[in-house]
């Protein structure tokens, strides 16, 4: 599979927009990639990367060859996982993109418990917003994504829903703790700590605020869950994400209470694939896994309101 080297190189220079870098993470001379993306289009007797003075840029030509060399790797990957299955070895590798509130306790959990009953998969897992996470698949970089409110994709195949509600998370000791559930209203009151606004969860909020025609005093916003949380824990703030990926810590000081449906709306979170990849063994498997764990959240759900 020789050729499948020159094609890896093709497909690093792509990425990173520069011989000279991808030849660095190849631990390769840049003559050497070079003259295997010369040799490609010789081949193909087109150009597939235009030559700039700081770095080279696909070709129209290139937009269509690198798609057909990454679905080809993929299909590749796929094979071999299962000539590994084959063997009763279960191994491979799981790639995955996942909205940030699943990063901290859910996702976690579902990989050690995969990883118990098949201990020589190895994953590769990439926290993004949701418009990255559907590009990470679009461009083949994952097998599965697992986001909130995905952006639209022709080929995008879902294979699970489940319904999320925006929840607050505060200070045990906040004046809105004792309440059930809270209006949006009762939080502009208080200073807030918000994700950016690519987050699914925020723009969910953004729009309910919009809504409402509320305003927030917003003193501090990160890319980081894990430091809302934590900033939630040393000051008097009100943090928000879906209802996944927060939870009640009252030894730490920390509460969670959901957002009245009739400020915020519910919205899937959603588990999928493309409609054109047969995934590989290790990753079909885990997708098997995670479509049971929603279902049972989701009867645990109904069971709750019911």
């Amino acid at each position: 599979m020789r050729h499948l080297r020159f094609l890896h190189y093709f497909d690093a220079v792509a990425r990173a927009g520069s011989i000279r870098k991808a030849a660095e993470r190849l631990n390769v001379t840049s003559s050497a990639v070079n003259r295997r993306i010369m040799d490609l289009e010789a081949e193909l007797e087109t150009p597939l990367f235009e030559r700039r003075p700081r770095g080279v840029r696909l070709t129209a030509a290139g937009e269509l060859f690198i798609h057909h060399v990454r679905q080809q790797t993929a299909d590749l990957d796929r094979v071999r996982s299962q000539i590994e299955d084959l063997k009763g070895m279960r191994r491979g590798t799981v790639r995955i993109s996942v909205s940030q509130a699943l990063a901290l306790d859910f996702l976690p959990r579902e990989v050690a418990a995969y990883r118990a009953r098949f201990p020589f998969v190895n994953f590769d897992v990439r926290v993004q917003d949701h418009i990255k996470a559907m590009q990470s698949l679009a461009d083949y970089e994952v097998d599965l994504v697992m986001v909130f409110r995905p952006p639209f994709l022709p080929n995008f195949r879902p294979l699970m829903t489940l319904e999320q509600r925006l929840v607050a998370v505060m200070p045990t000791d906040h004046p809105l703790a004792k309440r059930p559930s809270i209006r949006l209203r009762d939080c502009a009151s208080f200073p807030v700590a918000l994700a950016e606004p690519e987050i699914g969860g925020r723009q969910l909020l953004d729009e309910a605020l919009a809504r409402r025609k509320l305003r927030f005093n917003i003193v501090a916003q990160a890319n980081s869950f894990e430091f809302l949380r934590h900033l939630v824990m040393r000051d008097n703030v009100i943090s928000f994400q879906i209802g996944i990926g927060a939870t009640s810590d009252e030894a730490r000081g920390i509460v969670v209470r959901e957002i009245d449906e009739r400020d915020a709306p519910r919205a899937d979170l959603v588990l999928g694939q493309l409609y054109d990849r047969n995934l590989p063994v290790a990753s079909a498997k885990f997708a098997e896994q995670l479509t049971q764990s929603l279902l049972a959240m989701r009867g645990e759900a109904m069971r709750a309101t019911a």
